[in-house]
């Protein structure tokens, strides 16, 4: 595989199949993912498990942390960036949009106060989130703009970030 456009449409293929196989089921049931996170020993580095990989996140060195891999603020902003790179692909391939070359970057501020006396108003979680979504075609801007709408209306975790959910938490208490 050499360029862009030949995976595009490898993807294309995949996710009509995809499509194809789900619409073969009467009830289609949603997808449950699965993240497991701990913090390990000593360091304090936090091991993130998914499916069968491992990501490591860490604070920096000025914040009690030995800089072994992003925080989780840069995680997320990460996870937006991989979900808009990924669902940028499979709209490209589903609506045959030729594309060349494709980068995503995305930036957030998080502010070190956030929440503490004199500095209520600050949100404790990443905002002023932006993202910019790099592309090189030779499609037409108004092809490359419909590209973008249909990204944005089915991009899971942009949609999430914009739309949050309400989350269910509890605490499980194991005696020492």
């Amino acid at each position: 595989m050499s360029t862009l456009n030949e995976y595009l449409v490898q993807k294309r293929q995949a996710a009509l199949d995809r499509k194809d196989k789900a619409l073969q089921l009467e009830d289609i049931p949603a997808q449950t993912y699965y993240a497991k996170a701990r913090a390990l020993g000593r360091s304090g580095v936090r091991e993130i498990r998914i499916r069968d990989f491992q990501v490591i996140s860490d604070s920096p060195e000025d914040y009690a942390g030995y800089n072994l891999g992003p925080n989780s603020a840069e995680l997320q902003l990460g996870v937006l960036g991989s979900c808009l790179t990924h669902i940028t692909l499979i709209q490209a391939a589903l609506l045959q949009v030729s594309l060349d070359a494709l980068e995503v970057e995305v930036s957030g501020q998080l502010h070190s106060f956030a929440g503490q006396p004199g500095y209520e108003d600050i949100p404790v979680y990443p905002y002023n989130i932006a993202y910019k979504l790099h592309i090189t075609s030779s499609e037409s801007p108004e092809k490359i703009a419909d590209l973008h709408e249909q990204v944005e209306r089915v991009c899971p975790i942009f949609n999430l970030l914009r739309n949050p959910q309400s989350i269910k938490g509890e605490v499980v208490l194991h005696s020492s």
